[in-house]
């Protein structure tokens, strides 16, 4: 090895009283000390037991001498002009705490034992006065004492604990033999002349070449290592923690020792992979930083000193699933021997070096540690005629998220495992544990098998999860839901089955009008599996047609009419209908192509509905013909149909109503847009059980206000909420008055537990469900009943009747319990497939590994684990596709549209977390640099193609997209979009404008906007547009229309619609156009009545 490059000496040059600089080591403990002064996170306690005849007045004399023989005990700490300091007192007060419990009984004793050592243990030490140690024996008979003792870290180690008995034991033997004070061998050097020459050496570029090793071992940034955690993780790094000892078994010892010999490694090499290799499993993480302690005494003269020497170095894991147990081992080897060549850096030194981003909720570089400690540096109390025995001892404090200690001696190898309390529960530490063994064991008996196939559940766990993954019983088909809502139409024909506006439908008027439409579209050649699409705003019209392209034994294929031209036209032809039901209104936007018939519904209901035959075509059905196909972002550019089957769909609907008991007096809101799942039971649940069914205006799902009037005047029991749209719909003044709510469905995407707290303060009278599930698998497959149970996030909960929700690793092994693995669903819920797309099919179809029966599983991409009370929780997507405002977008659609753009070459898309949620960043670069990238056009272009929710809020132009060593676009290393027009922005001149902008400010999270800033170009979305609507009617008075917001996008455009010359001037235009529309709507059904009866 090369030989580091240090000064070779460290020689006496610090005087008693000399203010010198701290060691990089003390520097930092010194901040965090005062960041949080009770601090006790860095104490060392030791605790022993001790049988023998004592001599107390000598121990206290020998800590005497302890503290005289080493300076860094007389050592007291302060800062001079900011910067902190230490200096050597000449003498350092210390007295032996004595109590004595031999007075009591055992039992007795415990209680004030117990409180003596944690009150030691917890000593929140002055740094500003020496010494920074305290000891206290507790007398239990005549000869039996429990010592403890406590140094703070800033003057001792680990390393230290050996030398600390060494010397104690000898100034205590000394002391038995003299009646005055004792004195030890004097020192060559203290630790504050290893503290100058530290840094004389770092600033004098000795460890320049060490300091370049570790930043390339580490390379530009580190990811954090993204455990999961039992409790949210605070704002601030908290240092609460208690440990965990375990012994391992000594079979496996020896196991590991013998292959320790055959690979020509260490124990700690072996040990330090297996942690590798299980917080990979534990985080989905295959890259992340370890902290490893290094004693930090490469000097001689040192090796005789208490004090603070150790250094933390810091090793990048980076594993691969195709990786083997040994080659693991091997790399870490390999890691390990560069870092014994580069072992003298400080740690403080090397962060001081780097650019990474700080998080102040956790510790840079690295959160969990790894260290091994060899028989040799054991500590053991030899006092003369005292047999002392170091007690297991929990010091309440945890200096890291995790950290893993190895103690190895002739006896075997103990563990102790310290852990974050304020993160982790001791539940999920003892599942550590029992992993990290198993992961040993692995290593140690098959070390060639590969990470992907790395089982770490026994046999018993793997039955136990086939249990909980697996919802079987369910009810029997009994035939399509429009069939049995014909049943209940028969039961209620008088009841209210729909309502829209001022308009209602008895039960019996929808099955006449559905019936006769589907006799007129049976004439038309839909049979069993034709899809049929239907454009429409939600209406009566909507409902009807939805029912009778079921009852004529079609698949309905719902076009929403607000999509981009190119969209549908792409949806229309993917799904080969040759038959759409539209409105008169829409239907010249509609880009039908040539054979494609088309029904105008809002005229179908003046002339044909009223006639023809109004009972049920009762077309022949199975529960394998398709009910409706519903299009999802796709990643290959294009959206992709789910075919979904008449079976899963009764399965879904018969479990709601068992699970949620619908009544005939309930009345379920319609809201969510027809092209989301979520729409299906809103749709046709309430019309199965007799309820009734309110139909929100077009536009109104986007509005709270609306949505509470809905509710109040119409007595709505049951309502569905994207989880965004809930927060701003829970953020809305009156939502109180909705008392006739009794259930509240949630589902989309993740449910934050800050808007589950926000509904039961605010709606404390309805339940709360949180429901989850792929269009891919009949609308949801799991539901939970939110609870506050203090837990920083919301259960998904278990599988429905008639589902499997199996969690499985690379491997397509069960995953166990606590432990992150993909979600794979199975059972009746699942669709046939993606409509004409086999390849795509198989590809996230596959077989089930379970099931002899040729089943299949359907491949989410959600990464979830189970939790220890059997609910699954929901951790985030393992691919490029994400749910933005409860819309699941696949990236890539949205990169492919971007690169097939004219002048564009590269583009990448990401997810960015916002002041008002997640928002999509795309950042693309030019095909020549000579070509510049409008990005406001860019945007234009995507708007002609793609849904709104997919357009991306900013649009970053770069010359190059930075790649990483593999080639592929750094997403970590894109920059943060630079708030637009900031250069050239206008100040607000009026009050009103002032008043605007500052509305903006809080609900985007930006500092400043000025009165022309895009609200949708500078990070805002619709459901921001509320908050800022429900501010403007709260902090201003003016209630505005939400279509007035989106129609004015800035300040300036804004406060003109809140003056008394727009309220004169423009307001009546939107009713003008209104009545536009509807002189033409009635001029096209004049006209096709005529042809019809020509």
């Amino acid at each position: 090895m090369n030989q580091p490059l240090m000064q070779p000496t460290i020689a006496r040059t610090v005087s008693e009283g000399d203010a010198v600089a701290l060691s990089y080591a003390q520097e930092q403990l010194c901040f965090l000390q005062k960041l949080e002064p009770g601090l006790t996170a860095y104490n060392l306690p030791r605790v022993f037991r001790l049988a023998g005849r004592l001599d107390v007045d000598a121990l206290e004399r020998a800590f005497r001498a302890l503290i005289a023989r080493h300076a860094v005990l007389r050592t007291r700490f302060f800062e001079q002009d900011g910067v902190p300091m230490q200096s050597v007192q000449v003498d350092a007060p210390f007295a032996l705490e004595r109590i004595d419990l031999s007075g009591l009984n055992a039992e007795a004793q415990k209680a004030p034992l117990d409180e003596a050592v944690r009150r030691a243990a917890g000593h929140v030490f002055d740094l500003g006065a020496a010494p920074a140690l305290v000891a206290c024996l507790v007398k239990l008979g005549d000869e039996r004492h429990v010592l403890a003792v406590c140094l703070h870290h800033i003057v001792s180690d680990a390393w230290s604990n050996p030398i600390l008995a060494r010397d104690l034991a000898a100034a205590y033997r000394l002391a038995l033999h003299s009646a005055g004070p004792v004195r030890l061998p004097p020192l060559a050097v203290q630790y504050a002349d290893y503290a100058v020459w530290q840094r004389a050496s770092v600033q004098g570029g000795a460890l320049e070449r060490q300091l370049a090793h570790w930043n390339r071992h580490l390379g530009p940034e580190v990811p954090a290592l993204d455990l999961p955690t039992d409790h949210a993780r605070p704002s601030r790094k908290s240092f609460a923690g208690t440990a965990l000892g375990f012994d391992v078994p000594p079979a496996l010892a020896l196991a590991v020792q013998k292959f320790c010999r055959a690979e020509k490694c260490t124990p700690f090499v072996a040990l330090f992979a297996a942690w590798q290799v299980l917080l990979a499993r534990c985080s989905g993480q295959n890259d992340f930083a370890i902290g490893v302690p290094n004693a930090g005494r490469h000097h001689e003269e040192v090796s005789e000193l208490l004090g603070f020497f150790v250094t933390t170095q810091v090793f990048r894991a980076r594993l691969s699933p195709h990786q083997s147990l040994r080659q693991v081992c091997r790399q870490v080897r390999a890691d390990a021997l560069a870092a014994l060549d580069n072992a003298e850096l400080p740690f403080e030194v090397l962060l001081a070096s780097r650019k990474d981003r700080r998080d102040p909720a956790r510790s840079p570089l690295f959160q969990v540690m790894f260290g091994v400690q060899m028989a040799g540096e054991a500590v053991a109390l030899d006092f003369e005629g005292v047999r002392a025995e170091l007690e297991e001892f929990d010091d309440a404090g945890a200096k890291f998220d995790l950290s893993l200690d190895f103690y190895i001696d002739a006896q075997g190898v103990r563990g102790r495992l310290e852990y974050n309390t304020d993160l982790f529960e001791a539940g999920t530490a003892q599942q550590l544990v029992a992993r990290y063994l198993r992961v040993l064991e692995t290593l140690a008996t098959d070390a060639d098998s590969v990470l992907a196939n790395l089982v770490l559940t026994g046999e018993d766990e793997r039955v136990h999860l086939m249990r909980r993954s697996e919802n079987l019983p369910h009810r029997a088909y009994a035939g399509p839901v429009h069939r049995l809502i014909g049943q209940q139409a028969r039961r209620t024909p008088e009841a209210v089955a729909l309502v829209f506006g001022d308009v209602s439908l008895s039960y019996a008027q929808l099955e006449a009008r559905a019936n006769r439409l589907a006799h007129r579209l049976i004439a038309l050649g839909v049979r069993p599996d034709t899809k049929v699409g239907i454009a429409s705003e939600r209406s009566i019209e909507m409902v009807v047609g939805l029912l009778a392209i079921l009852k004529a034994g079609g698949a309905y294929v719902p076009i929403d009419p607000e999509y981009p031209q190119d969209r549908i036209a792409y949806m229309l032809e993917d799904s080969g209908v040759s038959l759409l039901l539209t409105q008169s209104h829409i239907a010249p936007a509609i880009p039908v192509r040539e054979g494609v018939r088309t029904i105008e519904l809002d005229l179908l209901d003046l002339l044909d509905l009223q006639t023809g035959p109004s009972v049920d075509p009762d077309v022949p059905l199975h529960g394998e013909h398709l009910a409706y196909v519903i299009y999802t972002s796709g990643s290959t550019g294009r959206p992709k149909g789910a075919a979904n089957r008449h079976l899963s769909l009764f399965n879904r609907l018969a479990w709601m109503q068992d699970a949620y008991a619908l009544h005939e007096a309930d009345t379920v809101l319609q809201k969510t847009p027809f092209s989301f799942d979520v729409s299906v039971w809103e749709f046709f649940w309430p019309l199965m059980q007799g309820a009734r069914l309110v139909v929100a205006q077009p536009g109104d799902h986007r509005e709270p206000g609306k949505l509470v009037e809905l509710i109040r005047r119409h007595g709505v029991s049951t309502i569905h909420f994207v989880p965004s749209m809930l927060q701003a719909f829970v953020a809305h003044e009156g939502i109180e008055a909705c008392k006739s709510l009794k259930r509240i469905v949630c589902s989309g995407e993740a449910l934050p537990a800050e808007a589950q707290a926000r509904v039961f303060e605010r709606l404390p009278g309805a339940g709360l469900y949180n429901l989850y599930g792929p269009t891919e698998a009949a609308i949801d497959v799991t539901h939970w009943r939110c609870r506050a149970d203090g837990r920083n996030h919301v259960a998904i909960g278990r599988a429905i009747a008639g589902t499997k929700t199996y969690v499985l690793d690379d491997g397509l092994n069960l995953t166990a319990q606590g432990l992150p693995g993909e979600l794979y669903l199975g059972g009746i819920g699942l669709a046939r497939g993606y409509l004409d797309k086999s390849a795509l099919t198989s590809e996230r179809f596959v077989a089930d590994p379970f099931s002899d029966a040729g089943e299949r599983l359907y491949r989410t991409g959600d990464l979830v684990r189970w939790r220890e009370d059997g609910e699954l929780e929901y951790l985030g997507r393992i691919d490029h596709q994400v749910k933005i405002r409860g819309f699941r977008i696949e990236l890539g659609e949205i990169e492919a549209r971007l690169l097939a753009q004219p002048g564009v070459r590269e583009a990448v898309v990401v997810a960015q977390q916002a002041a008002g949620g997640a928002r999509l960043v795309a950042y693309v670069s030019a095909a020549a640099a000579s070509q510049a990238i409008d990005a406001a056009q860019l945007k234009q272009q995507l708007s002609r193609a793609l849904p709104e929710h997919m357009v991306p809020g900013v649009i970053v132009v770069l010359q190059a997209l930075p790649l990483n060593a593999n080639g592929k676009v750094d997403r970590k290393a894109l920059p943060q979009p630079e708030t637009p027009g900031a250069a050239t922005r206008v100040a607000p001149t009026r009050d009103i404008e002032r008043s605007i902008c500052a509305i903006w400010t809080q609900v985007l999270g930006l500092d400043d906007v000025g009165i022309h800033d895009n609200f949708f170009d500078i990070g805002g979305h619709s459901l921001l547009l509320v908050q800022v609507q429900s501010q403007i009617k709260s902090q201003l008075g003016f209630s505005v229309p939400l279509v007035d917001l989106f129609r004015h996008p800035t300040v300036a455009a804004q406060a003109h619609c809140l003056s008394p010359a727009y309220t004169e001037e423009t307001a009546m235009q939107p009713a003008r156009d209104g009545a536009r529309r509807q002189r033409e709507a009635m001029l096209r059904r004049k006209k096709a009545a005529e042809g019809m009866h020509r």
